[in-house]
């Protein structure tokens, strides 16, 4: 069972996605917020898989929302989901530790497969948001790499790179011809070298310093 919580100020929306994840086999939304603060106020307590967590909220905004989050729990699994595709916004999100990033106009079939890719270890995006990011992580990135500073290996730069394609632990694992564990003892290890607590984080840092 994937549980799940949303933080979305939109009555109609909020309902909708609960409805839909309550109704899926496999998925449970454990919880339902309107506001970041009373979201933050509850996390501790909840056994929380994945949140969908939207950016345009009153009061605390979503990205103020995630930096908070990830220091009370770094290994939260957050997909933001909003009507924004601004690249900045997009940038800023994915910085805070957000792991993934889709449009709210996203089908209902696909936010399903999100959710679990994200659980599974994935980073989902739509290819035009991808596309964006990208572009907007390049703009920041220095012109002269920085390996010796962070002493990644071959494989880790390999896994590092299809992180950064959006690809989940499975199939990285299936391109690489390594195991699923493997795998995740390198994302480990990654994590531990470059100093940050998601995919995102280590894609962000990877591409601004020239990594991958």
């Amino acid at each position: 069972m994937i549980n799940t919580i949303i933080v979305e100020d939109n009555n109609t929306i909020r309902d909708g996605l609960a409805a839909l994840i309550n109704g899926t086999p496999g998925y449970s939304c454990i919880g339902s917020y309107s506001n970041c603060e009373k979201f933050l106020e509850y996390l501790d307590e909840k056994n929380v898989d994945v949140v969908l967590m939207d950016i345009g909220l009153p009061g605390m905004n979503g990205i103020e929302g995630v930096k908070l989050a990830k220091q009370i729990n770094p290994d939260l699994n957050i997909l933001m989901l909003t009507v924004y595709e601004e690249s900045e916004t997009v940038f800023e999100a994915l910085c805070a530790g957000a792991c993934g990033y889709l449009v709210k106009k996203t089908p209902p079939a696909r936010l399903i497969e999100a959710i679990k890719e994200i659980y599974e270890g994935g980073a989902p995006m739509s290819s035009r948001i991808a596309r964006k990011v990208i572009t907007t992580f390049r703009q920041f990135g220095p012109s002269t790499p920085e390996y010796p500073q962070y002493d990644l290996t071959h494989r880790e730069k390999e896994v590092l790179n299809s992180l950064g394609e959006g690809n989940n632990y499975q199939q990285i694992a299936d391109a690489l011809f390594i195991s699923v564990d493997t795998v995740r003892h390198h994302i480990r290890n990654i994590y531990k070298k470059l100093h940050v607590h998601s995919q995102s984080e280590a894609v962000a840092k990877a591409i601004r310093k020239g990594l991958i």
